[in-house]
């Protein structure tokens, strides 16, 4: 019996993040330790000892570098990285920044211009590769939702919120980052809009009609009046618009007219995937 060619398996959603993670602290590593190479390993240990932010910066390449706990699992493609690790990536990131901004700086100010460029030019551009890498950390580790949104597999994502709905058993489980917000029933749910300008109304198109080819498979239902569509422009103060998601449950006592969430709509990504969850809520 012939056998079916096999292919190479398709890396996992994260896998590449994961990987721009470790390339970015393995160079880290090796220019921190070109330069404990230009001393003596005596006076390396000395100043490592004596130097908070060398303990700092170790242990930010060992978790830069070995990332614990990081998996690439398609159920999250966004967070191959547990919340903790995230967090501390981000953190010790952000100091990285701002002492590499700091260090160049100050000695753009004492040695001025001209003694600046040349320092970048004896260092193969590391004044300024340096702080672009933890830069690029910072950005990577950005509060992000679980997923796209995807209306065929009723997903939706608002700022770093991510919401799955299971249209058989009628239920919404929300997700904030990585972590379960909770699980309600649909029929309970609504979007409302806060701080919207401009909101106009428009009759609710069913998610093909709104999102074009999107892969909408089985979209049957018919326009339900009116959806109203915020705009994107701030307020006069600078405010963005937001959406809420709201939780009105007659049978659950003291939770009547919860918000389970609350984002601002700060793409336009954010604001289609709010259109669209309402939508697909009201033909619930």
């Amino acid at each position: 019996m012939a056998r079916t060619k096999e292919t190479r398996a398709n890396a996992a959603p994260g896998a590449g993040t994961i990987f721009t993670l470790r390339a970015i602290g393995l160079v880290l590593a090796a220019r921190w330790l070109f330069s404990m190479s230009q001393m003596s390993l005596t006076t390396a240990l000395t100043a490592m000892a004596s130097s908070p932010w060398a303990c700092i910066n170790l242990v930010f390449l060992f978790l830069l570098i070995f990332l614990p706990s990081a998996r690439a699992v398609a159920e999250r493609p966004f967070h191959p990285l547990p919340q903790w690790l995230r967090q501390a990536l981000r953190l010790f990131a952000f100091l990285g920044l701002l002492f590499a901004l700091w260090s160049v700086g100050a000695f753009v100010v004492s040695a001025g211009w001209r003694r600046a460029m040349q320092a970048v030019a004896a260092t193969n551009g590391w004044l300024l590769a340096a702080p672009v890498l933890y830069a690029a950390v910072v950005w990577i580790c950005r509060p992000r939702p679980l997923w796209r949104t995807n209306v065929a597999a009723r997903r939706f994502a608002i700022g770093r919120y991510a919401v799955s709905l299971d249209p058989l058993t009628r239920t919404v489980v929300v997700w904030a980052e990585r972590r379960k917000v909770g699980q309600y029933d649909a029929r309970e749910l609504s979007v409302h809009w806060a701080n919207a300008p401009h909101v106009h109304a428009t009759p609710a198109p069913t998610p093909a009609v709104a999102f074009g080819t999107v892969g909408e498979a089985g979209a049957s239902a018919a326009p339900l009046g009116q959806v109203a569509v915020p705009s994107l422009a701030r307020s006069m103060f600078g405010v963005r618009p937001k959406v809420e998601l709201q939780w009105d449950s007659p049978a659950a006592a003291g939770h009547n007219r919860q918000t389970v969430f609350r984002a601002a709509l700060t793409t336009e990504g954010d604001r289609v995937a709010a259109r669209a969850l309402d939508t697909t809520l009201r033909q619930v």
